[in-house]
């Protein structure tokens, strides 16, 4: 019997379910939240989280001030926190804010914050 690895430490990308993207402008602006989340980080979590895997939780918020909630809690928490902003180049207006990062951070913490979250 395979035993699946025990993570302690992850990041939590949110994605706006309210503003109409394509799939690939989804991963791109995930991909932008990961990133700048993680830059944020404290050199602990990041060496942490790096050396587990790096695992990654895509989930969804149905409007913006869902994101900016979650954004504050996180940083009372101690937890790295980006909000994304679109520049508007491709299939939404500039300044869109389209995606929140937060982590990494222990999983236990990020359940509380996110935990009632749907995943993508």
């Amino acid at each position: 019997m395979v035993r699946e690895p025990e993570f302690r430490w992850k990041q939590c990308i949110i994605i706006r379910n309210d503003v109409k993207m394509s799939c690939g402008k989804k991963c791109a602006q995930a991909g932008h939240a990961a990133i700048v989340a993680y830059e944020k980080a404290d050199a602990t979590s990041k060496k942490a989280w790096m050396n587990e895997g790096q695992k990654k939780v895509v989930l969804k918020a149905s409007d913006e001030r869902t994101l900016f909630e979650l954004k504050s809690i996180a940083e009372a928490a101690g937890i790295s926190a980006a909000l994304i902003q679109d520049a508007g180049m491709t299939e939404i207006p500039p300044g869109t804010i389209t995606a929140l990062g937060l982590g990494p951070a222990k999983t236990e913490e990020l359940d509380k914050i996110t935990g009632n979250l749907s995943l993508l």
